[in-house]
């Protein structure tokens, strides 16, 4: 009975899914950008930090030595369209592994505050009051600041700078969950409070989670461009596009292209996420699991 009410329920809620219009687009684009990446070795036509000698800021559907550049090389030499292949992985993959660790680290220190409350409770909120006392970008700049500009320092920054919106969301679905009668049965047959934390609370709090990773991972592609684009993020030749909008500032009006493909490809992947995770928020209730 069980496993047929939560098939009908996932049923109803792909139904509902598809048929919301921007969740599907945002799903499309995002199935998209994530191909790309997976199969960058494959799609790329050269190495992203192939240099070609003397065929500098190339216009798009240029041949140079037996070479061609569908979308033109940029101002060393080097081919445009591989090293946006190349930078969606850099990117994609700074989102999912920011999404992973404020995700499991905020998710567990909401949840602590929310399930304990008293003095742990309040420990935690002013640790995420202080967090949020800067903007995220600023907050990342100051963690790069003292870190230095790396890939990992990147992701690092990035994570902890998106750590409130994840601890505040899981501590008001707990503290929403903690005091209903299913969760007071389990308390009084014995179960521990790890028991009563991860098995009985949290599955019941998952939905709105799932929806602001899907916006949280749009956040950390923004955070992490902004701070290529200032030079405290990937450091080059590393293709990612926050970089490549930088190192292409100089030349914004002589070769605007170098300028506009990075830009498009975040401003395209943070709007698909954007509109999947409104989708998502608009679709995935749980009120539909009766």
């Amino acid at each position: 009975m069980n496993d047929t009410t939560e098939t009908s329920s996932l049923k109803e809620f792909s139904l509902q899914f598809i048929h919301h219009k921007g969740a599907l687009l945002g799903f499309i684009i995002i199935a998209f950008f994530m191909l790309v990446a997976l199969c960058a070795n494959l799609l790329a036509p050269y190495a992203s930090d192939t240099i070609f000698q003397n065929a500098f800021r190339l216009p798009p559907f240029s041949e140079y030595t037996h070479n061609y550049f569908i979308l033109g090389t940029d101002d060393v030499g080097r081919d445009l369209l591989s090293r946006l292949i190349y930078g969606s992985r850099i990117s994609l993959g700074i989102g999912f592994f920011t999404v992973v660790l404020s995700l499991s680290i905020g998710g567990i220190l909401g949840l602590a505050a929310g399930y304990f409350g008293g003095s742990i409770d309040s420990l935690i909120m002013r640790i995420n009051d202080i967090i949020m006392a800067l903007p995220s970008v600023l907050f990342a700049i100051v963690i790069i600041s003292v870190l230095g500009p790396s890939l990992a320092n990147t992701i690092i920054a990035v994570s902890v700078a998106e750590l409130p919106h994840f601890m505040r969301l899981m501590r008001a679905q707990v503290m929403a969950e903690k005091n209903k009668n299913y969760v007071i049965i389990s308390r009084t047959m014995g179960a521990s409070h790890l028991r009563q934390m991860f098995t009985t609370i949290l599955p019941n709090c998952l939905a709105p989670i799932i929806v602001q990773s899907a916006l949280g991972f749009s956040d950390a592609i923004l955070c992490a461009a902004a701070l290529g684009f200032l030079g405290l993020g990937a450091e080059p030749p590393i293709p990612e596009w926050g970089t490549m909008l930088s190192d292409a500032r100089p030349f914004i009006e002589s070769s605007p292209i170098l300028v506009t493909l990075p830009g498009l490809c975040i401003f395209i992947t943070v709007l698909a996420f954007n509109i999947f995770g409104d989708g998502l928020r608009d679709t995935f209730d749980p009120k539909l699991k009766r």
